[in-house]
């Protein structure tokens, strides 16, 4: 009988997205500088920081679209190294700010590209697929788009579109930068309350963590279940909202102060100079 070594059966797995101590630079600029994010499965992380803090760089770094000078990112216990771009895309799904979309298709074909990873070359969508892309545009209002095509939609609507994109791709961890940035204020609330319900129904789903770049800092303080503050490609907090949107932070971070009130179980806070 082999007998096992010690602890080699037996280590546990680390489930959870982490990126630790990550340096990047770009066209000579350090954009981050030992950059720290974690998230564990059932948990939506708001990545706050004003603008040049290394937002979307980190997000891209995670994804593998920059490459790290230092530090190491990991899910569930594996470098994120090891793994091929479609690998990565199977288990991380990403919706850009402001994404261009200039081919003249479909809205129901353009969440269907969310497919593409689990697909081979020129593979149809199967029944399972079909139902991805269902799911994912009716989550985000956008069953009564489906036929249209997308370079006909306004800001909002495309941002919409993406985002199903995105959650159509049934990738257990979901990075989003700047959702609401183009919504009116009903959407707003929808996509937030879409990515926290997401995030929230649990790795029992297949479902990780949900990671978003916000600039609402009231939206950021009353969907995210932790507030990562970067500042200058640097981590100054990372906590729950209560503990990282603090007067000392809003100042030195942001140079505003805030006015808060409650209403019910809501907080909100609007930025003052």
């Amino acid at each position: 009988m082999i007998k096992e070594k010690e602890g080699e059966m037996n280590a546990p797995v680390i489930k959870g997205l982490s990126a630790v101590n990550i340096s990047l630079t770009l066209g000579g600029n350090k954009v981050l500088d030992g950059a720290t994010l974690a998230a564990v499965p059932g948990e939506i992380i708001g990545l706050i920081g004003p603008n040049g803090a290394g937002k979307t760089s980190l997000l891209k770094t995670i994804l593998g679209l920059h490459r790290q000078q230092e530090g190491q990112i990991s899910m569930d216990g594996v470098d994120l190294q090891t793994l091929t771009l479609k690998e990565r895309a199977k288990q991380l799904a990403y919706a850009a700010q402001g994404a261009e979309v200039h081919w003249p298709l479909t809205v129901e074909r353009i969440v269907g590209l969310g497919r593409l990873p689990h697909l081979t070359p020129w593979q149809e969508l199967g029944s399972s697929d079909e139902e991805a892309v269902y799911e994912a545009l009716r989550k985000t209002d956008c069953l009564g788009l489906k036929d249209r095509v997308v370079t006909t939609l306004s800001g909002g609507e495309r941002a919409r579109v993406l985002l199903a994109r995105a959650l159509a791709s049934g990738a257990e961890y979901l990075l989003v930068d700047e959702p609401t940035a183009s919504l009116d204020p009903y959407h707003q609330l929808e996509v937030m309350s879409i990515l926290r319900n997401h995030a929230h129904s649990g790795p029992n789903k297949g479902i990780g963590a949900t990671i978003v770049v916000l600039h609402d800092l009231g939206l950021a303080h009353r969907f995210c279940d932790k507030l990562a503050l970067l500042d200058k490609g640097k981590l100054v907090g990372f906590d729950t909202p209560e503990k990282i949107l603090t007067a000392e932070n809003l100042s030195d971070v942001f140079g505003v102060q805030a006015s808060r009130w409650q209403d019910g179980e809501t907080t909100f806070i609007v930025p003052t100079l």
